[in-house]
């Protein structure tokens, strides 16, 4: 996890100044459960380091890009990824960018992004001790898009989609959910009306996401 101050203020700044590795923990915890779910035979399918502060900024996405673009700013984000790496540390396989944000003004953030080519993220993060748990559900859901795993919610309304994008397809009555796959990004309440998990203890790892990384067949 490489932080960043997106905003260059000073709440952001203090923010990443108190960021340790431990802090991260949750994250590589949930990983070492879910696999535990499947049967992955690894102890610990992904361990967590903190890199120094990056001062950079990564180039933006396109907004609506074609094809074209699109894979001219992946290039671009390897290159720039590559130079501002000034980790020390074992050889990272997934580089997290993770650009911090003061709550106020910035109650929303842009989307963020994860790249199975090049295996990066970036991700747009609140830096709010408040927040680190929602912080934490974006990191994992950037992240297993960087091993493979694909969106399960409707891109014109962020509703999860039926079954992939639900924890539990199969219970009955099918909503409300108690929990949210962590590839749809929202627990179902109703057919209409979803919210954000607070947390990694509100999500999971759907079958099909499994599928998708390898977990499972």
């Amino acid at each position: 996890v490489y932080p960043i101050n997106g905003d260059r203020s000073a709440a952001a700044d203090r923010y990443i100044q108190s960021l340790a590795r431990d802090g991260f923990e949750p994250l590589a915890l949930f990983m070492r459960e879910q696999a535990r779910i499947y049967g992955l035979p690894l102890r610990a399918p992904v361990e967590v380091y903190l890199a120094p502060r990056v001062d950079a900024t990564p180039p933006e996405p396109p907004q609506q890009g074609n094809r074209v673009e699109v894979m001219l700013w992946s290039l671009q984000l390897r290159f720039w990824a590559w130079r501002h790496d000034g980790y020390s540390g074992p050889k990272p396989h997934v580089r997290m960018f993770v650009r911090y944000f003061a709550p106020l003004p910035n109650a929303r953030l842009q989307h963020s992004v994860g790249l199975r080519q090049g295996l990066i993220g970036v991700v747009n993060a609140f830096a709010s001790a408040d927040m680190e748990g929602g912080n934490q559900v974006v990191i994992a859901h950037e992240l297993l898009h960087t091993f493979g795993a694909t969106d399960k919610y409707d891109p014109a309304s962020n509703q999860p989609l039926f079954p992939d994008g639900y924890a539990e397809p199969n219970v009955a009555p099918l909503l409300p959910q108690s929990k949210a796959e962590v590839m749809a990004g929202r627990i179902p309440l109703s057919a209409t009306r979803a919210e954000t998990p607070r947390g990694l203890d509100e999500t999971m790892i759907g079958a099909a996401t499994a599928r998708e990384i390898s977990w499972i067949k």
